[in-house]
């Protein structure tokens, strides 16, 4: 079975620099030592496995004050292993302003990214901010998708004052309003989104425009109601992924498989709805 894997971070130094001080409570969090892989390590494994990834960049610069790990260097590993890698997520940081939207249009015209991803939480803003308007309409005229985490996150977990994230920034309520203001938006909404995969399944429901993609939690935890409608009423909606490196490929690909769907479920998953809506 063709195998899309729609959030793979480099999992090199830059990402890991990128991060600034969560490095260390990420490392708590996932209970192993959080550090940087070889470039050539990472793409070898998914060839051997037959993973065909999408990488992520990933910039909360005006947060951490540490340098993102940049689309450049993304597209360029994407590049580098074109058997491992079909695409790669852009990333600006919306706290930037206009300079956002400046890089937005750079990494879509000069670096041929396919989309953006954000991660609300970490970077201190929700998707439903009107001052971040620009920058969606912006993307949205470039004609490209946007993944937006949900629920809450590794990083910072734990801390006093979870360093200072708020969880409330990643609500899929911010992502419904999003999509009812920008329909011709294609979204796609990262993580099951816990605690509220509820109200992620209605707004995946109700909002044409918005997709789910379920990386960052082993399969063996979904509820029983997610399971019920991945079968089922989100069977054309639902898509993998991995969050590479948060959890090994042999235990979230040995879950997916436990989950007992039928191959037509887990076609739709692993690839069919990812080259449907991404054109992958």
């Amino acid at each position: 079975m063709r195998t899309i894997d729609l959030h793979c971070y480099p999992g090199t130094e830059p990402w890991i620099t990128s991060q600034g001080p969560y490095v260390e409570a990420l490392a708590t969090y996932w209970k192993r030592p959080w550090v940087a892989k070889e470039e050539g390590d990472v793409a070898a494994e998914l060839v051997e496995r037959g993973i065909e990834a999408v990488l992520v960049a990933f910039d909360i610069e005006t947060v951490t004050g540490t340098p993102p790990c940049t689309n450049a260097y993304v597209a360029g590993m994407r590049d580098r292993h074109p058997r491992a890698f079909i695409g790669a997520w852009g990333a600006v940081d919306p706290l930037k302003g206009e300079r956002a939207v400046r890089d937005a249009e750079e990494a879509v015209k000069t670096h041929g990214v396919i989309g953006f991803h954000f991660h609300p939480i970490m970077g201190h803003f929700s998707v439903d901010d009107r001052a971040l308007y620009p920058l969606w309409e912006t993307i949205a005229a470039l004609g490209v998708p946007v993944m937006v985490d949900v629920g809450t996150t590794g990083m910072g977990a734990g801390m006093p004052g979870g360093m200072g994230a708020k969880i409330r920034h990643a609500h899929p309520l911010a992502v419904d309003e999003l999509a009812a203001d920008f329909p011709g938006l294609t979204i796609i909404a990262a993580h099951p989104g816990w605690p509220w995969i509820d109200e992620m399944t209605a707004v995946a429901l109700h909002k044409g425009n918005v997709y789910w993609e379920m990386s960052g939690w082993a399969p063996k935890y979904f509820p029983p109601q997610l399971r019920t409608d991945i079968r089922g009423r989100l069977r054309d909606k639902v898509m993998f992924g991995s969050d590479h490196p948060s959890m090994p490929y042999e235990r979230i690909l040995r879950e997916w498989d436990e989950l007992g769907f039928s191959d037509e479920v887990m076609h739709a998953v692993f690839h069919g709805n990812a080259e449907r809506v991404l054109g992958l």
